[in-house]
């Protein structure tokens, strides 16, 4: 008896990869398969959750067509491109060098110091959104007090202007994100060949021209990747413009990302059909954006 509950208890070779692997497929399933399917019906459906599922009527492209015509969407897309590129660019762009310079110049030290530089990227985001709303305060904030005593700067209203709540939004996702590109990019540099380097030593080649000739040639698979998290990330930037502004976008929805919008969107006017629209509307956006991004780093001869 016990050796028959054994054999039948017993998996099959065949079937136990798909029983192990399966809590995955199920909570998978559950929390991203389910969301993103139900999130496509809500886009053709008008629906106020606090009336039921019952209450959802089919009403085809209209929540596309209201998206397209609504004004504060297409300001939130404006202002979601303006911070992915003004955040997002000088982070490579200071990222790159950086990781250079800690390269050759840190050995024993390298560790900490990218320790150092990556503690912004996993420190929670609402403490560090937090600290920042206290450091930009307009009377109190140390960076107006450090403006002050260094050039003798009047005190800047960085949250409550409209032209300054996009910069000061920018300057935090810089400074979270920087130390998250260093490391790539350290990462990258470790791979290339010393021998390149020595080789091209001997032939007399300077730093600069070892940068521009090795250096940033053997990084352009990680230039690409770094870029396109970049840019997918800064298209739903969520949680530093949510909590500098309120959760309202600041003055004149100044700092209202497309993200941010789509929350007051479903949960602050109830329209989680319109909502749901413009999601798939910032999903396009995003792939497209990512499409050219690939284009761009593809080699010359792929172009076609």
């Amino acid at each position: 008896m016990k050796r028959s509950l054994r054999q039948t208890l017993r998996l099959s070779p065949r079937w136990a990869p798909y029983v192990f692997i399966s809590p995955f497929l199920v909570l998978f399933a559950v929390f991203g398969v389910f969301p993103l399917l139900f999130s496509l019906h809500l886009a053709f459906q008008s629906w106020e959750p606090t009336s039921g599922l019952d209450s959802m009527s089919f009403v085809g492209l209209e929540n596309f067509a209201f998206a397209l015509q609504d004004e504060w969407f297409w300001k939130s897309l404006k202002n979601t491109l303006w911070l992915a590129v003004v955040s997002g660019a000088p982070q490579h762009l200071v990222a790159i060098p950086l990781a250079v310079f800690i390269h050759q110049s840190f050995k024993r030290l390298r560790d900490g110091v990218v320790g150092a530089y990556f503690l912004p990227y996993i420190t929670s985001t609402v403490a560090i959104a937090i600290m920042f709303s206290s450091l930009l305060s307009k009377d109190f904030g140390l960076i107006n007090a450090m403006l002050h005593a260094v050039f003798g700067a009047e005190h800047v209203d960085w949250l409550g202007r409209a032209e300054n709540i996009k910069p000061a939004i920018a300057f935090v996702v810089f400074w979270r994100y920087l130390g998250f590109n260093v490391v790539l990019y350290l990462a990258a540099l470790q791979t290339i060949p010393k021998d390149l380097y020595e080789a091209a030593t001997m032939d007399g080649a300077g730093r600069w021209q070892q940068f521009w000739c090795i250096t940033l040639p053997n990084l352009k698979p990680m230039i690409f990747f770094g870029v396109t998290l970049s840019v997918i990330g800064g298209l739903q930037l969520f949680e530093e413009p949510f909590i500098l502004t309120g959760g309202r976008g600041g003055v004149d929805q100044s700092g209202m990302t497309s993200a941010v919008y789509l929350y007051r969107m479903a949960f602050d006017f109830n329209d989680f059909g319109g909502a749901s629209a413009m999601s798939w509307l910032l999903f396009a956006v995003v792939a497209v954006l990512t499409w050219l991004t690939n284009r761009a780093f593809r080699p010359r001869g792929d172009q076609a």
